[in-house]
């Protein structure tokens, strides 16, 4: 016999002993595209507390949809290793390029990540960091559904020793942060110069040279790292993400520890 009341018990008791483990953080990682999902994955293997901020009820970013909804993406040479390391097939094209399924990819990345130890809290939108000292110290999220609704209600605080800002071409965190705190960032001009146009090659390569800690206790990764460094998108060739992703994540294992 099915008990109404111990279902409703058992989700709840369950998804508070995620929540209230999420209050602590080693790394908190905001958006759940490749370069998010690969750094949590890497983080959490290493023994990290970390948790991932997604503001949609799907995960993956924009991997599902491949490009203009042709549901295959393309990684170069350089981050076979990513894919086979999640277990994802992919097909020699020639010429250092691969294909790869993207529902598999993104099913992929979701699956090994969550089974290494990432907690991920989706349908909740970060709209702050917490601030102290002159540094990013944790983030400030509610309900996606709360702030669609535009009901006046208050969010909740996540402590972080860091914060990585994987939100996409928007660059949501890293933006916020800067409108209200008025900081400088670790980029030419103090700002967050915006992304630029289409150019595969140059966006793929600069991507990953861009990744990293932009202000004390903030990083960038993936399409987040182009936008505040102004550099180029690149479509539906996901290596840059990939690569990205494990990046940031050995930078923090090499900065915090495990």
């Amino acid at each position: 016999m099915i008990n109404d009341i111990v279902v409703s018990r058992a989700i709840a008791t369950r998804f508070f002993e995620k929540f209230d483990a999420a209050l602590e953080l080693d790394a908190a990682i905001v958006g759940a595209g490749p370069a998010g999902l690969v750094a949590g994955r890497y983080l959490a293997e290493a023994g990290l507390r970390v948790a991932l901020f997604e503001s949609k009820l799907s995960i993956g970013g924009g991997i599902w949809g491949g490009g203009m909804m042709f549901n295959e993406i393309v990684v170069q040479n350089d981050a076979l290793e990513i894919l086979d390391d999640f277990g994802i097939e992919h097909r020699d094209y020639g010429n250092g390029y691969h294909t790869a399924d993207a529902v598999q990819t993104a099913s992929a990345l979701a699956y090994y990540a969550s089974r290494k130890g990432l907690t991920v809290l989706n349908g909740v939108r970060v709209e702050d960091v917490l601030f102290s000292e002159d540094r990013v110290g944790g983030v400030v999220a509610l309900w996606s559904a709360v702030l669609s609704a535009g009901l006046h209600v208050d969010p909740l605080s996540f402590q972080s020793k860091v914060v990585i800002d994987a939100t996409g071409h928007d660059a949501d965190v890293t933006r916020t942060t800067v409108r209200k705190a008025g900081i400088n960032l670790r980029t030419s001009t103090g700002e967050v110069l915006g992304e630029r146009c289409m150019w595969a090659e140059k966006g793929e390569r600069s991507v990953v040279e861009n990744t990293g800690e932009i202000y004390p206790g903030l990083y960038v990764a993936g399409m987040a790292a182009a936008a505040v460094h102004g550099s180029c998108r690149m479509g539906p060739i996901f290596g840059g993400m990939l690569l990205s992703g494990r990046k940031v994540a050995r930078e923090i294992i090499d900065k915090i520890g495990a």
